[in-house]
């Protein structure tokens, strides 16, 4: 790298000066395998710093109308970034995900490549995803000065020898050997579904694939992505086969794993190329993440209340709904997919007592949800704090009565309210609130599911509600007199 910037400034004609112009742009943009100096490094570093920010400003103003400062980025009650937009939009949450996904990979691999140029071993750039420690790590190696420790010419891959086959299989092995090592320490001994588990075990699961599998043979996409999706599916049905995990649970974290274990299996290739003078085990390097992990606090920013809202407009007025908000009839088995296979979903209420301090039962199939009402407003409003709660699901498995861990309080139920605001020509927007937490992280990806299951329980109440007193008044109107 520094060499191209002296030909460059030693070419003397224009035509040479662009060809070494080009050259540069190459080694930076084009050649993840080369190292990287300390003043591109600070510069490109720089640029991305300001191009996110200006676009982080700009999304969370849009969703929520707060303004984003630098320092904001510091504070710990406010990480991870996406909680700041928890009730906004679902396109605006998506949006900013996957406005990190670019940075957070660029600057993995920038900063690989200059810790390979500082003499540094690239499993450093794992630092990067440690808040704190990833600003201490990108300012050192800003000031770092160059290293020929790993010259470009020690950076090349050996001659295949072999087949290829084996360090594939070596590389899903590695990998899944150390996905179920990261959920022993993150579950089984610490009991915290954390950043470290969700976003680190496949991260770590990639990196180890792709490193194992690209020591002696060069994969190609296809490999990446071959690997990344045996290693995870080897994982779950480890999982599934031990009773310790369930199908439905696997499958909405299968997405955000794959996505990771293939990012991963890129950087761990790079690693196994930029590092051919580095002799070390790298599974001694790999302990960082789990150690981590180990040590993660329960909550990296603020627990956040999760809120959702649904409405439903019913052809009567709000005096003949409010009885069927205190007790409403058996609900007919559901039709919904995500309940048919698991979700928990409510079949009859009643309520014990009248007013402020009544106790209100809402059945669900796998149990019943206590609430204790606190207003009691008739034909306006009903307001309630859950005070337990059953399981909110049961699991996929092929055994019986298999509870994983996360079902018991991971998710929990804080508060609810009906609201009945009356509408022109005597009909009635029946609104619901329903309010939560979640001890599961990423809390923004989770959430997703989670949101709309509760807003499905909403339209099923609602839906069954809406019938129940359209079908009594059609009834009623119907009636011969006497």
């Amino acid at each position: 790298m520094r060499t191209l910037y002296v030909e460059l400034c030693k070419s003397p004609t224009a035509a040479a000066r662009k060809s070494m112009t080009g050259k540069v742009l190459l080694s930076l943009f084009g050649r993840p395998d080369l190292p990287l100096s300390r003043a591109p490094y600070a510069a490109i570093g720089l640029t991305l710093a300001i191009v996110k920010y200006a676009g982080d400003v700009l999304l969370i103003w849009y969703a929520t109308g707060v303004r984003w400062t630098p320092f904001d980025y510091l504070d710990p009650f406010k990480l991870p970034l996406l909680h700041r937009v928890e009730n906004a939009q679902f396109g605006i949450t998506l949006i900013l995900m996957l406005w990190m996904v670019p940075f957070l990979w660029i600057g993995v691999v920038y900063t690989m490549r200059r810790a390979l140029d500082a003499g540094w071993s690239p499993w450093w750039a794992l630092a990067f995803f440690v808040p704190y420690l990833n600003y201490g790590l990108i300012f050192t190696l800003c000031i770092w000065p160059s290293s020929d420790k790993y010259a470009v010419g020690e950076r090349g891959r050996t001659p295949v020898h072999g087949s290829p086959a084996n360090s594939v299989a070596l590389g899903i092995a590695a990998g899944v050997v150390f996905a179920l090592a990261m959920i022993g320490v993150a579950v089984v001994l610490k009991g915290a579904y954390a950043f470290g588990l969700f976003l680190g075990t496949p991260l770590g699961m990639g990196i180890l694939a792709g490193y194992f599998m690209s020591r002696d043979y060069d994969p190609s996409n296809m490999d990446f992505f071959f690997v990344s999706l045996a290693a995870n599916g080897v994982a779950a049905m480890v999982l599934l086969a031990v009773a310790f995990e369930g199908a439905i649970c696997i499958a909405m974290a299968f997405p955000i794993s794959l996505l990771m274990t293939y990012g991963g299996a890129y950087v761990g290739c790079e690693i196994a190329i930029g590092g051919r003078a580095i002799r070390r085990p790298a599974a001694s390097a790999m302990l960082l993440i789990p150690l981590l992990t180990l040590f993660e606090p329960a909550h990296i920013g603020a627990r956040q209340l999760h809120v959702v809202n649904s409405s439903i407009e019913i052809n009567a007025s709000p005096a003949a709904i409010w009885p069927h908000l205190i007790e409403f009839q058996p609900i007919a088995p559901p039709q919904e997919f995500m309940f048919r296979i698991g979700i928990a979903y409510p079949t009859r209420s009643h309520t014990d007592g009248a007013g402020i301090g009544a106790t209100r039962y809402c059945e669900f199939s796998t149990g019943a949800v206590v609430e204790r009402v606190t207003t009691w407003d008739p034909g306006k409003r009903l307001s309630f704090d859950v005070e337990s709660q059953p399981a909110p699901m049961v699991e996929l498995t092929p055994y019986k009565d298999v509870e994983p861990p996360h079902l018991h309080g991971y998710v929990r139920s804080k508060q609810g309210e009906f609201r009945l605001v009356a509408l022109p020509g005597g009909r009635t927007r029946l609104e619901g609130t329903s309010s939560y937490e979640l001890d599961i992280e990423p809390e923004t990806y989770w959430s997703l599911w989670t949101s709309a299951s509760v807003h499905a329980i909403h339209m099923r109440v609602f839906e069954h509600i809406k019938h129940e007193v359209e079908f009594h008044a059609a009834q009623t109107s119907t009636a011969p007199l006497q």
